[in-house]
C-alpha cells in the first residue's frame, strides 16, 4: 500500500469527524473523549471484521437474491450497527460529559469514523486508487450518516423521561435498516438499475441527518443559556 492510498483511507474519516465536531456549537466536548471514541470505533471495526469473516466462511450464503439479503442485512448491517450501537451505549452514553442531546450525534459519528477508517485501511491493502476514491465519497460518509441517525435517538433517549429504551431501539433499528438497504442495492447483481438506489439511500440519509443535527442544535440547553 503506497502513501497516497493510506492518505485516502484515513483522510475522509478525519475530515468528517472535524466537520461534525464543528457542528457541536454550544458546549464543545473534551478532545480526549472524542479521540477515545474514535479509537473505540477502530476496535469495533476489528471485532466486526472478525465476525463477518467467520460468518462468510461458515454460512456459505447462496449467491441468489436471498443470500444477498441475508448478507447485507444480517452479516454486515446487523453486525456492524449493533457493535457501534453497543460501543456508544457502554462508553460515552453513560459518562457525565454526555450532557446534551447533540452529544449523541457527535460521539456516534466519532465511533463510526474510527470504524470506517479502520475498514478503509483494510480495503486499501487490497484495492486500487479508484476504489479508495469511490469509498471516500460513498462508504465512509454512509457510516457517518447512519451514525447521525442512531446518535440523534441516543441523544433524545438520554434526556427523555418517557421510554428512553424505545428511542434507543428505534435509532438502532433505523440505522440497521438503512445500512442494510444501502449494502443490498450495491451488492445485488440481478438488476443493475437498483445500484442507483444506493445513491438515493445516501441522499435520503443526508437529508434526514442534516435535519436531525439542526433539531439537536436548536434544542441544546446551552443554546438557551447563551441566548
Amino acid at each position: 500500500m503506497n502513501a497516497l492510498l493510506l492518505v485516502l483511507a484515513i483522510a475522509p474519516g478525519l475530515l468528517i469527524s472535524y466537520w461534525v465536531y464543528r457542528l457541536d456549537l454550544y458546549d464543545k466536548e473534551p478532545r480526549l473523549h472524542i479521540a477515545l471514541s474514535f479509537v473505540v470505533g477502530i476496535i469495533a471495526a476489528f471485532l466486526a471484521i472478525k465476525i463477518e469473516t467467520w460468518g462468510a466462511t461458515h454460512w456459505r450464503l447462496p449467491q441468489h437474491i436471498g443470500g444477498v439479503i441475508l448478507s447485507s442485512f444480517i452479516l454486515i448491517s446487523l453486525v456492524e450497527e449493533s457493535i457501534k450501537w453497543a460501543c456508544l451505549l457502554f462508553y460515552p452514553y453513560r459518562q457525565p460529559f454526555f450532557n446534551e442531546p447533540m452529544d449523541g450525534i457527535l460521539y456516534a459519528v466519532m465511533i463510526a469514523m474510527g470504524f470506517a477508517t479502520f475498514e478503509n485501511v483494510m480495503f486499501a491493502w487490497k484495492h486500487n486508487l479508484t476504489t479508495m476514491l469511490l469509498r471516500a465519497f460513498t462508504a465512509v460518509p454512509a457510516h457517518a450518516l447512519f451514525a447521525v441517525i442512531m446518535g440523534y435517538y441516543a441523544g433524545s433517549a438520554h434526556f427523555s423521561d418517557k421510554k428512553p429504551s424505545v428511542l434507543l431501539f428505534r435509532g438502532w433499528l433505523i440505522a440497521v435498516a438503512l445500512h442494510g438497504a444501502y449494502d443490498f442495492f450495491l451488492m445485488q447483481k440481478a438488476y443493475k438499475e437498483l445500484t442507483l438506489l444506493a445513491l438515493v439511500t445516501l441522499a435520503l440519509c443526508l437529508y434526514l441527518a442534516l435535519r436531525l443535527i439542526k433539531l439537536h442544535q436548536e434544542n441544546s440547553p446551552f443554546r438557551k443559556e447563551g441566548g
